[in-house]
């Protein structure tokens, strides 16, 4: 019986919840989600996501894709404005420096993130901003 897909806080509830055994892998393509823990850039506040990721050779690359929508999603400017951030991959915890993926980066890792979610390149005919890569480092 597959899991039943998780959103939002329900599932960066259930996921902390269980250390990961609940909402770690997400879809048909072999995604696997981390939760990504900001500070929110106007209210000061933690700020949690539940977001597919990939282990690449810089450290663990996360997309900003949301859905394709005009503009970068809120955790993307959270960590723009405060690249300390924490990260929890299953029962890991550990504290991370975000950094957005050069060039050179992001056109190796794009296909890497396409291959277990292929939305990610309908999501760039949705919009007109470049959807960046975000490359999560252990500090």
């Amino acid at each position: 019986m597959a899991e039943q897909k998780l959103y939002g806080a329900e599932h960066v509830q259930a996921y902390e919840d269980s250390d990961g055994a609940v909402g770690y892998d997400w879809g048909d393509h072999g995604a696997t989600i981390l939760v990504l823990t900001t500070i929110g850039a106007k209210s000061g506040e933690e700020r949690k996501n539940a977001l597919i990721y990939r282990q690449v050779d810089e450290g663990y690359a996360i997309v900003a894709s949301k859905g394709g929508a005009p503009q970068h999603p809120g955790w993307y400017h959270n960590l723009v404005a405060d690249p300390d951030v924490k990260v929890q991959i299953k029962g890991d915890r550990f504290a991370a420096r975000a950094r957005v993926a050069t060039d050179e980066e992001r056109m190796r890792i794009w296909p890497q993130m396409v291959e277990v979610w292929p939305d990610y390149d309908t999501y760039t005919t949705r919009t007109n901003r470049k959807i960046q890569i975000v490359i999560l480092e252990r500090s």
